[in-house]
């Protein structure tokens, strides 16, 4: 992303109702290991077939050390 070198990620498998126990997984990691997050973040959809159970979607949060 410009401007920010580091993001943290996570993949969440799923439909998107049930993202928030990932996100919050990719909010504890950030803060167990000396970062903070800056900006945005971003979801990307990496498939997203038709049965939303198999969609599998990355999470990004930028983020700077500590």
């Amino acid at each position: 992303m410009p401007g920010v070198p580091l993001a943290a990620t996570i993949i969440h498998h799923g439909p998107m109702d049930g993202v928030l126990p990932t996100a919050h997984a990719l909010a504890r990691w950030v803060d167990a290991h000396g970062y903070r997050p800056v900006g945005l973040a971003r979801e990307v959809s990496l498939d997203c077939p038709d049965d939303p159970a198999a969609w599998v979607t990355e999470l990004q949060q930028p983020v700077v050390a500590v």
